[in-house]
């Protein structure tokens, strides 16, 4: 299969977001990919420090997923994208990854499971986190493991992903700029490439605030094609094969005596 990651910024103008989204998909639906990533949080930006994301928040039949609908079924392509979802708490919505295929149907919903309160920053102060089980959903013949932006760093969780099937892990972000920043994304999503033996595929905002750096990484840890820092996205080959022959010379998955159960 083919994945297009795009790199861009959001704003907390949703109207212009929706624009925003439609053009892009429309620019990265020219390579034919099977799968267009688009970043965290396309539908509306992070608040600032204090502020609150609730009033932006939409359902899954709102605005923002009919307009990933309809650039979905246009081009005839899957799109993973970053929205803030209305949840049981009005003040603290959820922050999901939704998955939409070629069709329009919905393939399936992630909301986020690491809230980022670190680096002086409390994400659980507006999002409420989401329940503790890996989402997979099938696009192109491959199972395509959902995870965003702070989950990186946290390991079990691209495990739990991979023993469920994922071959893909696909990971859009808002990076945070900052000291080291940019090298703990490489690093991170290199790791966990390499870890699991699965191809990762990162889309992240760029900008004032994003580090950018969208990317996608082969089972051995080479990223195959990489954005930068400006606008753009790049679009790589997803091979099963490839998978298969890295997994048969690195079994590590086979040969790891340690497993971790979610608490």
């Amino acid at each position: 299969m083919k994945i297009a990651v795009v790199q861009t910024a959001s704003s907390n103008d949703k109207a212009a977001n929706r624009d925003l989204v439609t053009r892009v998909v429309a620019d990265a639906a020219q390579g034919r990919p099977d799968l267009v990533v688009l970043p965290e949080a396309m539908m509306s930006d992070f608040a600032v420090e204090g502020g609150s994301v609730a009033e932006a928040a939409e359902s899954l039949d709102g605005d923002f997923v009919d307009t990933l609908r309809k650039c979905a079924l246009e081009h005839g392509v899957a799109i993973v994208a970053g929205m803030f979802e209305r949840s049981c708490d009005q003040h603290r919505p959820y922050n999901t990854l939704l998955a939409v295929g070629a069709d329009g149907s919905l393939l399936g919903a992630y909301r986020k499971i690491h809230l980022y309160d670190a680096f002086g920053y409390k994400e659980s102060d507006q999002l409420t986190s989401g329940d503790v089980a890996p989402v997979v959903v099938r696009v192109g013949g491959m199972s395509l493991g959902l995870m965003t932006c702070y989950d990186l760093r946290f390991p079990e969780l691209s495990r739990a992903l991979v023993d469920a099937g994922a071959e893909v892990l696909v990971v859009p972000a808002a990076w945070v700029r900052g000291p080291l920043k940019e090298h703990h994304w490489t690093t991170l999503l290199t790791a966990r490439a390499v870890e699991n033996t699965c191809y990762v595929a990162a889309a992240a905002q760029n900008g004032k605030k994003y580090c950018g750096l969208s990317q996608v990484i082969d089972p051995q840890g080479i990223a195959v094609v990489s954005v930068g820092e400006s606008d753009g996205h790049a679009v790589a080959e997803v091979l099963a094969e490839r998978l298969a022959d890295v997994r048969k010379r690195n079994p590590s998955l086979q040969n790891r005596r340690y497993t971790v159960t979610p608490r």
